[in-house]
């Protein structure tokens, strides 16, 4: 199991509220690979705190719970993220209430845990993972987004919501309110498969059919994930850009 991760603040921001990283630890000698990427919101350069703290904070609590005694409690991996995002959830909740400046903070949040052949992916906002499997590029995640909702109901398409003025807005986050929900998915992996986490800085200025193309041809992945950058960099530059690239070999 190989990763690289890289966040660029892009051309116009003043700022990265942006935040990834990824750990690979061993068990008896088997790899558990816990990646986690987000995208932070509010005021006064707060986004950057909540981003910075979701990621830390629940990597750190996978660890802690599902490796334990020298044993991996993966068949808990639904419950211990659940309670991770909730731990995370509280934490930067507590934070926002703090004082006037942390008011309104949150933040994205997506995860992928990695063990043998079994990826668990969950999330909250419109962070994403994608499975590249047999040269096919697959979105795991469901964007919990305005415009999301919008296409689900048949009220806009999705080509239509590239440019809908609501496209920037999520309807759910990670430290706004007291409960937040997170949505699971699981998928069996083969090798060579790569999974891939994004912030929209990525997927709201780079096509799928793009994404897909350079991670096909492009078997070096600090090269490919500096490529796909670069893309969204070049297509616009208007946000922050995250990428975490994860090759199961």
């Amino acid at each position: 199991m190989n990763y690289y991760c890289l966040s660029d603040i892009g051309k116009f921001r003043k700022n990265n509220e942006d935040y990834c990283k990824g750990e690979i630890v061993y068990i008896n000698d088997e790899p558990v690979g816990i990646f986690a990427l987000a995208d932070g919101m509010g005021g006064h350069k707060k986004g950057e705190v909540a981003s910075e703290m979701a990621v830390e904070n629940i990597i750190t609590f996978i660890k802690n719970h599902l490796l334990q005694s020298d044993t991996i409690k993966f068949d808990y991996i639904d419950d211990i993220i659940k309670q991770a995002y909730n731990e995370v959830n509280n934490m930067i909740f507590k934070k926002s209430k703090e004082s006037f400046e942390f008011l309104g903070m949150g933040t994205t949040l997506v995860l992928a845990v990695i063990y043998k052949d079994s990826l668990c992916v969950a999330n909250v906002g419109d962070s994403r993972c994608y499975i590249l499997k047999d040269n096919n590029l697959k979105c795991m995640t469901v964007d919990h987004s305005v415009v999301e909702e919008l296409i689900r109901l048949n009220v806009i398409t999705s080509s239509e919501a590239k440019n809908h003025p609501r496209k920037n807005q999520i309807t759910r986050a990670v430290g706004t309110e007291p409960i937040v929900v997170v949505d699971i998915f699981k998928e069996t992996l083969n090798k060579n498969d790569k999974i891939v986490l994004a912030s929209d800085g990525l997927t709201g200025f780079v096509e799928e059919s793009i994404i897909l193309d350079i991670l096909c041809k492009e078997n070096d992945i600090e090269y490919a994930v500096k490529k796909l950058i670069n893309s969204a960099n070049d297509n616009s530059g208007k946000d922050n850009i995250s990428v975490l690239l994860v090759e199961n070999n």
